[in-house]
């Protein structure tokens, strides 16, 4: 059965931010959690499926970028028993998560708190650092938009792929790939789009937003567009120029330009773009 979004409302929008719930050989949890600006969303998303959150066992996180695992020091306070999964690098960041909210508070400056909430940290006794095999699903490093990025994929062929695949807000078809700064790498995501397409996954579940039932096309889209975005910044393109043609590539497929820029705003993965090629000139 094809896993089913929990959707977070995101700033009262539909198809923003997305979690999943699913079984494990040790009960239920959680796969991204979001911001805990959504967490009141999350418990009736939770109760609509008959659970509470003390009824999730663990939380399996992609990656610690605030839309995707914000909430976590909250939801483990709220549940003290709750195990949270992340990779060797993102670790210490949800243990004592400072320099990752003064950084955010720089970028987002007053809207901080209206966009994310708190952010409380995680004891370091509920952090399991993740390694091949997580609770009966497979995990392998995903790197390319975040280099601590990693992908679950469970047996049933669903692939729990966080930004790793990309952003395509079902039902529309865009495929676009997030670039924000300051780790947006285009060689380690295409060897990440390899390796995804290696193990053939039935589905890719997206936290932006829901399950994409044709993964072949789908990362075929994905690597063309990540090419091409760097080649339009790499040739010099202006931040209103590249966002006015992600707008144009929007609808021309018939998608929610206002919903795809709250998932991934445009002038962000211009930025990562142009910082990929600034590092890649001072080398």
């Amino acid at each position: 059965m094809s896993p089913d979004p929990l959707d977070l409302h995101f700033q009262g929008a539909e198809r923003v931010i997305g979690c999943y719930v699913l079984e494990t050989n040790d009960g239920p949890a959680l796969y991204d959690c979001g911001p805990s600006s959504c967490i009141d969303r999350l418990h009736s998303g939770l109760r609509q499926r008959g659970l509470e959150l003390q009824d999730v066992r663990h939380l399996l996180l992609s990656h610690i970028h605030l839309d995707h695992a914000g909430a976590a020091g909250v939801l483990v306070r709220e549940h003290p028993e709750l195990q949270v999964h992340v990779s060797e690098i993102g670790a210490p960041h949800l243990i004592d998560p400072s320099r990752l909210e003064a950084s955010a508070r720089r970028l987002y400056g007053d809207t901080f708190d209206a966009l994310w909430g708190e952010l409380a940290p995680v004891p370091p006794e509920n952090i399991h650092v993740v390694g091949p095999n997580v609770l009966g699903l497979d995990c392998f490093p995903s790197p390319g938009h975040a280099s601590h990025h990693v992908c679950y994929l469970a047996g049933d062929g669903t692939l729990y792929a966080g930004d790793a695949a990309g952003v395509r807000l079902q039902p529309d078809r865009t495929v676009l790939p997030p670039t924000p700064p300051p780790e947006f790498d285009l060689e380690a995501w295409e060897r990440t789009i390899d390796e995804i397409e290696r193990r053939r996954p039935s589905r890719l579940a997206l936290v932006h937003f829901g399950v994409a039932a044709d993964p072949e096309s789908h990362l075929v889209e994905l690597r063309q567009r990540l090419g091409d975005w760097t080649r339009r910044v790499e040739q010099g393109v202006t931040e209103e120029e590249f966002s006015e043609s992600v707008r144009s590539d929007v609808t021309a497929t018939g998608g929610d330009v206002e919903t795809y820029e709250r998932a991934m705003p445009f002038w962000q993965s211009y930025a990562g773009l142009k910082r990929y090629w600034e590092q890649r000139r001072a080398r």
